[in-house]
């Protein structure tokens, strides 16, 4: 992190601007959060997470993993919200730039939701991660090279005295990938769409379908 305003590269202050442009889904809280000290010399990173609203939040309405939490919580007193999915996007920024990078920007990425356990067999779990990146970086218009990631299914499963919590699958995805400018509006627009696409919100990219049923404790 940079103390003095004076030392930031005017690429990296042009970036930052432009992510203050983006217009990113209501559903989806976003907040700067500390980022990395040692990936880049600047670096810049955002937290998020789309919540189910309580039945008495007026919201718009959902389907999919959204409404069926929002119809578990109606008729009952407890307000509390429903995690759907969480994320983090980094901008890196290297002056110098970067071979591996390919480029002097770099945006790295993790995606989190879960799902009903048998949905953990799916071998097409991960491919279906992976195209929700890709198409929305694609429908955000959003140039972008040398991308790279890891989708993973991790199981949960108790034991002993929380043996009658159920067991749980969460997809997780890293990636990170090069914009091919200081430009990263679209980008962060981009990835807001993809967080919500995980939890299960509407609407999603032409030609892919949501991943059903996310389990809520």
């Amino acid at each position: 992190m940079v103390n003095s305003l004076a030392q930031v590269p005017p690429e990296f202050l042009h970036a930052l601007g432009t992510l203050r442009k983006a217009q990113c889904r209501d559903e989806l809280r976003l907040a700067e959060i500390p980022a990395p000290a040692r990936l880049a010399p600047f670096a810049v990173a955002l937290g998020a997470e789309v919540m189910a609203p309580g039945p008495n939040a007026g919201t718009k309405p959902v389907h999919g993993p959204a409404a069926m939490a929002l119809a578990a919580a109606s008729g009952t007193e407890d307000e509390e919200e429903t995690e759907l999915a969480t994320g983090r996007f980094i901008l890196l920024h290297d002056p110098e730039g970067s071979a591996v990078w390919d480029g002097e920007f770099r945006i790295v990425t993790y995606i989190r939701a879960q799902l009903e356990p048998e949905m953990g067999n799916d071998e097409m779990l991960g491919t279906v991660a992976w195209t929700w990146l890709v198409e929305a970086l694609e429908n955000h218009k959003a140039p972008y090279r040398a991308a790279g990631g890891t989708a993973t299914r991790v199981l949960s499963e108790s034991f002993g005295t929380l043996a009658d919590r159920p067991g749980t699958i969460d997809i997780e995805l890293r990636a990170s990938w090069t914009p091919a400018s200081s430009d990263v509006t679209a980008h962060l627009e981009a990835w807001s769409d993809m967080v919500c696409t995980f939890a299960g919100l509407p609407p999603l990219p032409d030609g892919v379908s949501a991943l059903p049923h996310r389990r809520r404790n």
